[in-house]
């Protein structure tokens, strides 16, 4: 039998899923497993590594029997996750020495305020291209090695391995054999180079961070390793290799066919995250973080990117929390039910404010109630809230000297046409929404299968189709008179001060 898919595998902040590609880069099959994320304290968000391997073994085996495949029909595997997180676990028996520390906790704030009076802010900018933010890696392993008894020791003996999601289930899918990572998500642990896509090992001298604790870092399309035995059903006559990794939203900007300079993409999912690719150099912009979009063999593109920290999870927080509905899908139908905000802004900095504002002491606010506001203004102002908040980066884009001409959106909050309307109204440009709007497993999937030998790069952009251009119909005295709106939410959400036992 003919070796016809490749296998992507695609682990968020919120599940696992796995899903099977065909030749034509059409998918067969598919299978997503909830994970579940832990809070210690408050303000701290951890994962459970073992949650995360074994939801992804799940979803595997599931897409796997959807299929009726083999392992012997897989051509290659590519690897994507959310980025950031980090897990530090023994080399030799493969445990975990504490949970996975996720990209949004706030456990590691001392640290990088110390970082900061010892006045390293410039130097992760410099060198790094993102922040000195507790949002980014490098706290996050200096917190486990300060905090958790024996690792430092452990780690300085070279017993200890650490890496982002990818490179903690790259290693259980190779059974212990391969500790590598892609320069994409290496660029948002705040230890990489970003000119050189290597490991900074001044920095991380600066910062503690033995660099025997850090992964290998290989291309993006490069061979990270073999499955083993028993990770896909069947026996194969060869190895099944795992060919592509990439950060999640770079695999959204690669799966969204944006190859060229100045093309951009804002996936929509528990994050909001615009990202544009800015060609062959760094751009370090204002507001926003430089990182590596993808390395395919000696080539390394790179990307600005703007995260806002709360977008399709803004809207979960409004049905689990407050009650307003019962299925997201029926946000539509109730933005749609009001002519417009009546007003009302919410800004939701839940965990604070991330590009292009980096203002962590920042909490959510909803401004404007008056007795006539209902629960149609206060979903409506939080669907209008995702396109404000792009609005915000590809503001600073502008500020930087980076114009977009169009945008390309994702993730499953773009099935609301009232948000994709009026993001393109807010932004003055055409909003572009493709057939297939789960941009990530297809980005990386397509990585693979080009390395696998299925199809060529250079095809790739002729895989990608549009289902529907949304183009502005709002008057630019409207548009800025309710960005001002905005803006005014904004510096309100910024006044409230942060209490904390």
């Amino acid at each position: 039998m003919s070796r016809r898919y490749v296998l992507a595998l695609d682990e968020g902040s919120s599940s696992a899923r796995a899903v099977l590609v065909d030749e034509t880069g059409d998918t067969v099959a598919e299978s997503s497993v909830p994970i579940t994320p832990l809070f210690p304290r408050p303000e701290w968000v951890e994962l459970d590594p073992a949650q995360l391997w074994g939801s992804l073994e799940s979803a595997i085996g599931t897409t796997m029997a959807r299929a009726g495949a083999t392992a012997a029909d897989v051509a290659a595997v590519g690897l994507t996750t959310h980025r950031e997180s980090c897990v530090i676990w023994n080399r030799t028996t493969g445990r975990p020495v504490h949970n996975a520390i996720m990209w949004m906790s706030k456990q590691t704030d001392d640290i990088v305020r110390r970082w900061s009076r010892e006045g390293l802010d410039g130097e992760f900018r410099r060198r790094t291209g993102v922040r000195n933010d507790s949002y980014f890696s490098a706290g996050k392993i200096a917190w486990l090695l300060e905090n958790v008894p024996g690792v430092r020791e452990d780690a300085e003996r070279g017993l200890l391995a650490v890496g982002t999601v990818d490179t903690w289930l790259l290693w259980n899918l190779t059974g212990g054999s391969s500790h590598a990572t892609d320069p994409s998500s290496a660029s948002r642990t705040a230890l990489l180079d970003i000119a050189t896509a290597t490991w900074d090992e001044e920095l991380c001298g600066m910062l503690g961070i033995p660099l025997a604790l850090l992964p290998e870092v290989r291309p993006s399309n490069a061979w990270f390793g073999d499955l083993a035995d028993g990770v896909l059903p069947g026996d194969s006559p060869v190895p099944v290799p795992v060919h592509a990794i990439l950060g999640d939203q770079q695999a959204g900007l690669f799966g969204q066919a944006c190859l060229e300079t100045g093309m951009a993409k804002n996936t929509f999912g528990t994050a909001g995250v615009l990202t544009v690719n800015v060609g062959d150099r760094p751009r370090i912009l204002d507001g926003m973080s430089s990182s590596v979009a993808w390395g395919i063999d000696d080539r390394i593109v790179y990307e600005a990117e703007g995260v806002v920290f709360h977008s399709g999870q803004t809207i979960q927080w409004l049905r689990d929390q407050l009650g307003l509905f019962s299925y997201a899908a029926q946000t539509e139908s109730l933005a749609a039910s009001v002519p417009d905000n009546g007003g009302v802004y919410m800004v939701p900095a839940f965990a604070g404010l991330c590009d292009p504002h980096w203002d962590r002491d920042a909490r959510a606010t909803i401004v404007g109630l008056t007795l006539e506001s209902t629960a149609a203004h206060v979903v409506r102002a939080a669907v209008e809230a995702m396109a404000y908040q792009t609005r915000d980066n590809i503001d600073a884009l502008a500020r930087g000297g980076v114009s977009i001409p169009a945008l390309r959106v994702d993730g499953g909050a773009v099935v609301n046409d009232v948000l994709c309307q009026f993001q393109a109204d807010i932004l003055g440009i055409p909003v572009e929404r493709p057939h297939g709007l789960e941009r990530t497993a297809l980005g990386v999937a397509h990585l693979a299968g080009a390395g696998a030998g299925l199809w060529s790069i250079e095809s790739i952009a002729e895989r990608w189709s549009c289902q529907r251009v949304f183009e502005p119909r709002m008057s630019a005295d409207e548009r800025e008179w309710l960005y001002e709106g905005w803006r005014d939410a904004v510096t309100a959400a910024r006044s409230i001060p942060a209490r904390r036992r």
